[in-house]
């Protein structure tokens, strides 16, 4: 057997990698360091690559951002909407809505984390249109509310307040759930649920 040239090397090994292990390993870091604390050289060192090597992969850290908080919030109102679809009654609507909501931020904690600490760093007019989207959202959320206190099963005085009190408590499941913890994320969700009836004043 002829052997090896002694001048020779084996070739390094190159770490393999894709633009969906890009933007995970950025949402990763975004959500422990923050966006404005995360460097492309530790997006890149996170994947075993160099930091030139990503432009490969995405346009610049700003578009990764950019992805993650649109992608985030497609999602979320995807997730209201087959939630509600065919629901009449604004109770079992209201109750649909806040359980998928605080499912998410239980499950998916890295986009919920990010979106909502992060997505103002985004330039307009990239800003505006987030805005607008997490918008949609909160309104149609007040609007379940509103028509149940016109057909008498709410009793709230400001469907406005309302909505925002149900949102903000769900935001706040991606800070604190733990995967270990005394309850799953069906079962804080359950519980979510209940709460935003009682928020409304819910009359069975």
């Amino acid at each position: 057997m002829p052997l090896a040239d002694a001048g020779s090397a084996a070739p390094a090994t190159r770490a393999v990698v894709s633009s969906a292990a890009v933007l995970d390993a950025a949402l990763t870091l975004f959500a422990t360091r923050g966006y404005h604390g995360t460097a492309l050289s530790q997006i890149a060192e996170a994947l075993g690559i160099r930091t030139p090597s990503l432009y490969n992969h995405m346009r610049s850290k700003q578009a990764l951002l950019e992805t993650i908080v649109s992608r985030t919030l497609d999602d979320v109102l995807a997730d209201f909407h087959a939630a509600v679809r065919d629901v009449p009654d604004p109770a079992e609507r209201l109750r649909r809505a806040t359980r998928v909501y605080a499912l998410r931020h239980a499950t998916h904690r890295r986009e919920a984390l990010v979106v909502n600490r992060d997505a103002t760093s985004l330039p307009e007019p990239e800003l505006s249109r987030i805005r607008e989207r997490r918008r949609e959202h909160e309104q149609a959320i007040r609007a379940i509310i509103a028509d149940g206190t016109r057909r008498g099963v709410f009793s709230v005085g400001d469907p406005a307040l309302a909505s925002f009190a149900i949102l903000e408590m769900s935001v706040s499941i991606a800070r604190w759930f733990r995967e270990d913890g005394a309850r799953t994320a069906e079962q804080v969700a359950d519980e979510f649920a209940e709460f935003a009836l009682r928020i409304v004043r819910h009359r069975p």
